[in-house]
This record gives structure tokens, sequence and C-alpha cells, in this order.
């Protein structure tokens, strides 16, 4: 309501409303859109400051995607004595570039992560705990041994609770290890004595990142775990090599490694639940099949010729046939009841590779001369998808989408119900 005891500027000065009845209306006009841009910048400029105040408080699940190299969750790398690491990887070239190299390569991408963001140990959210447990070349087949993985895990344990202040706190719920070994937490090549020998007490409550992964439960993964996948070198992927669909390839299904003859080898257990040498069998004579059981360095030109890679179990479900089969264009053909396989969220493993089950292996040739009379085409572009190839390698230094950057991603997904359980807090 307007106040009739004082007039208004227009009534007080009869000049004025002279002056604006004569402004030029484009000059009016720019008044009213300076005022209008003027309201709308400052609220674009409320919102940006609001983002910026308070989004890193939300929880990792209400945030948006991180950007690159920075996935919500931080992680501090323990400078352990080099007895746990960085001495096995100088005694043996093999310790950074073997199937089980994981425990390298997580260690030295976050090593490079942590000295770039400088993170300091009292703002990180989980803790990794290096220790390199298949570093031991000393078996006479030359292949790792890990007879000593308990007695050093047990030893840096001792360590960490000893001198850091974070694993009494939540009784090693917010540290991480690597098992990147056959039967995972259980730190034994053979299942049934991995079983006997359980999970060591020192790490039922930690985090876990293991190859080893298999559809419901099982002694060797009842604990808190990531499945990763296994380690191949970045370098395997060329890039020259054309797309599937373009490329010749020779080689209709391929295979190479173990097949014994007679299936019960001197441990007296079942090599592969006998499948390889169902495979031997079976296809040894058919042309269409390239199943060699001798040794060969250059198996990888090999697997880029053909179709179809076999990838049957071991004495553990997963094989690193599967990581090279993905990068050389080559649709896995994965002959393992029950496997678990690592990121499924990027990688949609229905798309990229077939799955056969164990006791169909007599049928496996008309299922491979169905999907070449099909669908060939569309499981080789998807295939070569430059994100689910990037996804299975572990660069040094991190890139963003390669498998060390989803292993973060998934921790990430840990932290708030590592919250909600109060293991800890988890400063945001």
């Amino acid at each position: 309501m307007l106040d009739r005891a004082k007039p208004s500027p227009a009534m007080r000065d009869p000049k004025l409303k002279t002056a604006r009845a004569h402004k030029p209306r484009q000059c009016r006009l720019l008044d009213r859109l300076r005022k209008r841009y003027f309201y709308r910048w400052r609220w674009l400029l409320w919102l940006a400051l609001s983002a910026y105040l308070f989004l890193p408080a939300l929880p990792p699940s209400l945030r948006g995607p991180s950007s690159e190299l920075r996935p919500g969750v931080r992680i501090y790398a323990y400078n352990l004595p080099p007895r746990f690491n960085q001495a096995w990887a100088a005694a043996d070239a093999r310790c950074a570039r073997h199937l089980f190299a994981a425990e390298v390569a997580v260690h030295e991408a976050l090593l490079l992560r942590q000295r770039r963001a400088g993170l300091r140990l009292e703002e990180a959210d989980l803790f990794f705990v290096p220790v390199y447990v298949c570093c031991n070349f000393s078996t006479p087949t030359g292949l790792p041994s890990l007879a000593h993985a308990r007695g050093l895990l047990a030893d840096a344990v001792g360590l960490v609770r000893a001198e850091m202040p974070f694993w009494n706190r939540s009784a090693g719920a917010d540290h991480v290890f690597v098992a990147s070994h056959d039967f995972g937490a259980c730190f034994h090549p053979m299942e049934d004595v991995a079983i006997a020998a359980g999970i060591p007490e020192s790490l039922k409550r930690s985090i876990l990142l293991q190859t080893f992964g298999v559809q419901g439960r099982h002694p060797c993964q009842d604990v808190e775990h990531v499945v990763l996948p296994p380690y191949v070198p970045p370098e395997v992927a060329p890039r020259e090599l054309p797309e599937p669909e373009k490329a010749h390839r020779d080689i209709f299904a391929f295979f190479r490694g173990k097949m014994e003859v007679h299936p019960k080898n001197i441990s007296g257990h079942f090599y592969s639940r006998k499948v390889r040498t169902e495979l031997l069998q079976l296809y040894g004579r058919n042309r269409k099949f390239h199943l060699k059981r001798k040794r060969y360095d250059g198996y990888r030109l090999e697997m880029a010729r053909s179709l179809f890679c076999l990838c049957p179990l071991g004495w553990a479900p997963w094989s690193p046939r599967l990581v090279e089969s993905v990068l050389l264009g080559c649709i896995p053909v994965i002959i393992a009841d029950n496997i678990r396989l690592p990121f499924p969220g990027v990688l949609r493993w229905p798309d990229i590779s077939l799955q056969v089950a164990e006791r169909d292996v007599a049928g496996l040739e008309a299922v491979l001369d169905h999907v070449a009379e099909t669908n060939l085409t569309t499981i080789q572009r998807n295939l070569w998808d430059p994100m689910k190839r990037k996804a299975l390698v572990f660069n040094r230094p991190m890139e963003e989408g390669d498998a060390t950057w989803q292993v973060l991603k998934e921790l990430e997904a840990k932290l708030e119900p590592l919250q909600q359980q109060g293991r800890r807090r988890i400063h945001t």
C-alpha cells in the first residue's frame, strides 16, 4: 500500500517524469535486460558456490561421477620395510610381470596417486598394506610359491598393529590387502588345502582384492573383497591391431596350455576337473580347433589370429587367458562353472564373451558354429570397445577407467556400508 504522506519522486520533481517519458525505448529495454541477467547470474553464482561448499560432504553414493583419477575414496599405502615388498621385486624381475603381479601394480599405482595428491595418513579413508606374497620363485618349476605367504602377512599385520594407530580402532576393517593368486584369501594354490587352512584370522575383517571369485558362498571368499582381473602387461594390446571384424583370423578356436591325457596327476587331484583333458580328447584332431600342449612364447600371436579363445578352468576358475583374449580381440569362451568375473558394472561379460558349462564341452563346436553364423560381428564390436579393454589393464601411473581405477570405484562403494556398520568414522 502506498504511503500517501510521502509523494513519489516523480511527483516531487516533474522534470524526472518528463525525462523518463522521453528516454529512448532501446535504453529502457537495455535496462530491463541488465536487471534480468543480473538476477540470473546471481542465482548461477549461488548454485556454483553451494556445489563447491556442500557436495564434498555428501556420501559417495549421492555424488555424481568422479573426475579423472579422483574416485572419492582416499587410500594411504603404508611404507612397510622392503622385506615385505620391494626386496622381492628387486630380487626377481618376474615379480612385477607374472599373472599374479596385480599386488605390485596396484601398490605402485596407489603410491604415485598418493604422492601427486599429497595425501597424509590421517586423511585416509582406507589403508593399503603392501605385502608381495606371490614373488617367491623358489619352486623347482619356477612358479611362484605361497609357502611363506601366511608368515609374511602375519608379520605385516603385527607391525601395523604395533606401530600404526589405525588398525586397532577398526580391527583392520578399513585395511586393504591383495590376494592375487588361485584361491585368494586362503593363500594356498590347492582348493581343498586352501579351504582346510581357511582365511587367516587377522584378515577376516579386512578387505581383500583377489582374482578368485565364484557365485555363491565359498570359504575362501567369505570376507569383504573385490574381484580384480589377473595381471597382463599393458603392452599385450598392440595399437596397430585392426578391429576383430576386419582382421584376418585363420584359427577358428584356440587353446595352448596344460592338458593331461591322464587327468589324475601325482598329487591325486583332477586338474581342471578333467575339462581340459576332455577338450583334447574331443577336439584334438578337429582341424577347426588349434589345441597345443607345449609352451610357446609367441602364443599371443596365435590368439590374435583366432576367432574364439578357450578359457577353461585350471586349478582355480580364473585364467589370464580371459584378459589376453579380450585385449587381442579374440572372443573368450569361458568354461568354468559359477565363475564370478571382475567389474561387471563396466564389463558386460555376456556381451563380450561366451560361457559354456563344464558338462557341455561335448557340444562346444555346435555352440561356436552357431555364434559364427549369427552374432559374431556384434560380439567382436562389443569386445573392441576401448573402455572395456582398458578396464582390464593395470597402468602405472593409473589412468582413468583402468583396472586400478575400477578397484578404487568399487572400494568407494564400500565406504558407506563401513560407516553404517560403525567400523570407523569416515571423514569426508
